[in-house]
């Protein structure tokens, strides 16, 4: 049976009492809209993906690790104090979509509107979870190994950063 509601009142009645947490990991995911494989253009993927990895697009927030996937994008981001991850994901995905339709040379949707967001409990889900995120492509079959794919990151790879 399907609901009443349009898809994005059922998103906003999800949220309606969810409160964001300082300091809190969240896992995070967005789709591009209809599901396009935008990302899929290696032009659309880059223009995404050095947008997203910058310290600036993530305001009241640091982003832990990210991949970037032909139709959508996961993270594991940590709130600072006064973030929201709904002003987060807003942000990020305006600078990244003014980034894409530049490479693309058009304007239009990039981001579907609505994202999924899961905090984690615990500090072990920190590191189960990036290894899923860093592991998406391998399952996906777009590369036999991690390092031959061009399109994600993770703090732990930069020097004196410790894993969780």
């Amino acid at each position: 049976m399907s609901s009443p509601h349009p898809p994005c009142a059922r998103h906003h009645a999800l949220r309606r009492h969810r409160r964001d947490e300082d300091g809190r990991t969240y896992l995070l995911t967005a789709v591009t809209q209809e599901r396009q494989p935008l990302f899929a253009d290696w032009r659309c993927a880059w223009a995404a993906a050095a947008t997203l990895a910058q310290p600036a697009s993530w305001p009241d927030a640091q982003l832990l690790c990210w991949v970037l996937m032909p139709d959508h994008w996961h993270g594991l981001l940590r709130l600072r104090s006064r973030g929201t991850l709904a002003a987060a994901m807003r942000h990020a995905k305006g600078r990244s979509a003014h980034a894409v339709n530049r490479a693309r040379g058009r304007s239009g949707q990039v981001w579907a509107p609505a994202y999924h967001g899961h905090a984690l409990r615990r500090d072990d889900d920190v590191l189960h979870s990036a290894r899923y995120i860093v592991a998406n492509p391998l399952r996906a079959g777009l590369a036999r190994r991690l390092g031959d794919y061009p399109y994600w990151d993770a703090i732990w790879l930069d020097a004196g950063t410790a894993m969780p």
